[in-house]
Parts: structure tokens; sequence; C-alpha cells
């Protein structure tokens, strides 16, 4: 137990697959204790979690809740203050999906401002205190959109953009013991719901100047830099799109 209190904790929303389960693996890996949240991904997550305790004893928990509702904040929190340590907040669970002007509703503001903006502004607010605590870090992940508004997506380019003021905004309120950064990803992999269309894939990397997709190991590696290894950074969002917003 004690060799377990030593050890660094991280907090990953959203955890359970692409970008997220690939963070947990990086921190796994550089000897973190890890704390996977996840929502509806039960399955993927159980088998990331069994994964990692198989490779190190206890060094993985999960959390599963709605991050939209202020209850499901509550649980997670109360779940880092029984393991009594928190080094690194990842706020990567997101929601995404198209909202044309003349077609969504309240709902969807709702859910999409909520998941991006609220839910991780509110758990920064509960873990604080024992991020303070350790003078650990806040990385959000945020979205080359934030900047460039995606076309058909309106409230989702406002709630990350949302998410980038939060970034910088917390710096100041929980400098200097805590530091908060942010990740804008690119074109990483195509959404799910997306069809693999050849010619709308050439018409994204015609936009890249490195002309190829990233990868979720691009940010993952970011997240470690802006985590732990850059300590004189904080409020900064470091864009991780290959050039393409360079080029807009």
């Amino acid at each position: 137990m004690q060799e377990q209190d030593q050890q660094p904790v991280i907090l990953i929303t959203g955890a359970a697959r692409r970008i997220g389960a690939v963070t947990a693996n990086l921190f796994h890996a550089k000897g973190y204790r890890v704390i996977i949240h996840y929502n509806r991904s039960a399955s993927d997550a159980d088998k990331l979690c069994r994964e990692l305790n198989k490779q190190r004893a206890d060094s993985c928990l999960l959390v599963q809740c709605d991050l939209n509702e202020m209850e499901g904040l509550d649980k997670i929190a109360d779940l880092v203050r029984s393991v009594g340590r928190l080094d690194v907040l990842v706020n990567n669970a997101s929601s995404f999906y198209p909202t044309p002007i003349n077609d969504c509703d309240e709902n969807q503001w709702n859910d999409l401002i909520n998941s991006n903006l609220k839910g991780p502004f509110f758990l920064s607010q509960k873990l604080a205190k024992i991020l303070t605590k350790n003078r650990g870090s806040i990385v959000n992940i945020s979205d080359m959109h934030a900047r460039q508004a995606l076309a058909n997506h309106p409230i989702y380019s406002i709630a990350k953009s949302g998410n980038i003021a939060m970034t910088k905004a917390l710096a100041k309120e929980l400098g200097p013991e805590v530091r908060i950064n942010s990740v804008a990803p690119g074109a990483i992999l195509w959404p799910e719901h997306e069809s693999d269309d050849a010619v709308k894939q050439d018409s994204v990397l015609s936009k890249v100047p490195m002309g190829r997709l990233g990868t979720e190991d691009d940010i993952a590696q970011t997240v470690y830099f802006l985590a732990v290894e850059a300590t004189y950074m904080t409020g900064q969002t470091i864009a991780v799109d290959g050039g393409s917003s360079n080029s807009l």
C-alpha cells in the first residue's frame, strides 16, 4: 500500500477507447496508476483495465458515469478522494455530431455544451483541491475546430472554443500550484459515424501539410508532455494537426 501511495495517479475521462485508451496505456507505461472513466463503453473499459492490471497489479481502476450529470462528477470525485492522490486530470470525454443551424435543438445544445465544457469545468473544480495538494496538472482535449469552426457543427465548435477559454481561465484560477493546458487535435482518425469515402478523405488530407492523418499516439505524447514535462507552460493550447491550421 505504501508503494502505491507513492505512485502518481492519472484520471482520464472517456478512456475506454481511441485517444483516451492510448493515453491511458502511455501513462501506465510511465509508472502511473490509472483511473479510467467511461460512460457506455463498458466492455472496452473492462478489457483495458484488466490488461493494465495484468501488467501491474492494482494499477487501474474503473469509474462509470454520465459526465452530463453533476451526480456523475461527484461519483468520480469520491473515487479520487478514496484513492487519496491525483497528479493528472485529462478531460478527454466528448460528444461530437453535426447540428446544422436550421436543424438543431436545445437537447443537442445541452449535450454538446455539457460534455465538452460544463463537465470538464466542474470536474476540474471538484478535483482542484487534491490536484493543488500534489501540484498536479490538467490537460483538456480541445479541437482544431475551436479556432476554425466546422461547417454544420456550430454547437460543437462553440463548445470547444469555450474549452480553450476555460483552459486559459483555470490557469489563472488554479496557478501556480496547478497547471492547465490543452491539446487541439486535427485530422487524427475518421469519426466512427462517417464512411471511409475516398473522395472525402482526399479532400481532408489535401489541407494537411503533413499529407497524412495523425494518430492517437500523437495526441497521447503531447498530453504527456504538457502534463509532466512542460513545467513552465500553463494556459496554452497546442495544435496537433499536421499543420492544417496554418493552411486555412
